[in-house]
């Protein structure tokens, strides 16, 4: 039976460095079978999963020698962290390994939806040649609000502020005194909302911040602002962003998390057919680059805890 069970992806050269030092079980399958995971857990002292393997009580009572559970990334909303503690289970997040992924992404998609040309490849193909209606906006001169100060925003602050951005950041549990706040200009939500040309949320997912972003929030926005969520889903009230959207009252947006995941056809249904709006699968903290940090990373944590031989 298997020391070190790992539910989901991690770069196979980190397993590989696990699996020389204790009996360990990789299948990126378990986490969409239950069953077959809780199994397998009777006698794992490690667990290493991802954001969708959802470690609560449930399956904590499955592994009764669990000592520790890494998690490849660094959100904890599917990670009972109180549980843990109450069973001396120690909790390893992959903190800063894809802070530099995020903020690249964001920036991407920041830049996309500013210029908007990249998303009509298919007028171009069909010969419609729109030139003009295609020019779009720079991305210097224009100002990025950042709901959430933390590693990952400053990263993307520095890039911004590199590229000539203005960078105002709202983020009430930050000592004033930090140097991050040398480059940004400490505000309010809700100036960060009116004043900025685009906007990206940097705050987990809690009690107070879900939906965040309502109705009333998007209708405080410039009508032709950017909103990014790389952060969490269930920040943004989703239907109300697509109606903003479909209704001219925001320039873009793009979500790389949502509020049901994996989203499904039917939740997905609301986003159809709108042209300035991005989607992809929770992947802004994911590269080639990054996987390899975060899964190295959580190994030589992991062996911390266990030892590094059996």
């Amino acid at each position: 039976m298997a020391d070190i069970v790992i539910t989901e992806f991690m770069d196979e050269a980190a397993v590989a460095r696990l699996a020389q030092a204790h009996d360990t079980l990789y299948d990126p399958k378990l986490v969409d079978d239950p069953v077959q995971l809780h199994g397998h857990l009777s006698s794992a002292r490690a667990l290493i999963v991802r954001n969708r393997t959802q470690v609560r009580e449930t399956l904590l009572g499955m592994g009764p020698k669990l000592r520790v559970v890494g998690r490849l990334g660094v959100g904890l909303d599917n990670i009972d962290v109180a549980a843990c503690k109450a069973r001396s289970i120690k909790v390893i997040p992959a903190t800063g390994a894809n802070d530099l992924s995020v903020a690249e992404y964001v920036i991407t998609t920041a830049l996309m939806l500013l210029r908007g040309s990249y998303l009509r490849s298919a007028d171009v193909a069909e010969g419609a040649w729109p030139r003009q209606s295609m020019m779009g906006r720079e991305l210097a001169d224009k100002t990025i609000g950042l709901v959430g100060y933390g590693s990952i925003a400053r990263e993307v602050a520095w890039r911004a502020h590199m590229m000539g951005m203005q960078i105002l950041a709202y983020d009430p549990y930050l000592m004033a005194d930090h140097p991050g706040w040398q480059i940004a200009r400490n505000v309010s939500l809700d100036a960060v909302l009116e004043l900025s040309d685009v906007v990206s949320l940097h705050t987990p997912l809690t009690d107070a911040t879900r939906h965040m972003i309502d109705a009333r929030a998007l209708s405080a926005m410039k009508p032709d602002a950017i909103l990014i969520n790389a952060a969490r889903g269930g920040i943004v009230d989703e239907a109300a962003l697509a109606e903003a959207l479909k209704g001219g009252k925001l320039g873009g947006a793009a979500l790389d998390v949502f509020e049901t995941e994996p989203l499904t056809a039917e939740a997905g249904e609301k986003f159809k057919d709108l042209g300035n709006l991005v989607l992809t699968p929770h992947i802004a903290g994911v590269t080639d680059e990054s996987n390899e940090r975060v899964s190295h990373l959580i190994a030589e944590k992991v062996l911390e805890v266990l030892g590094n031989k059996a």
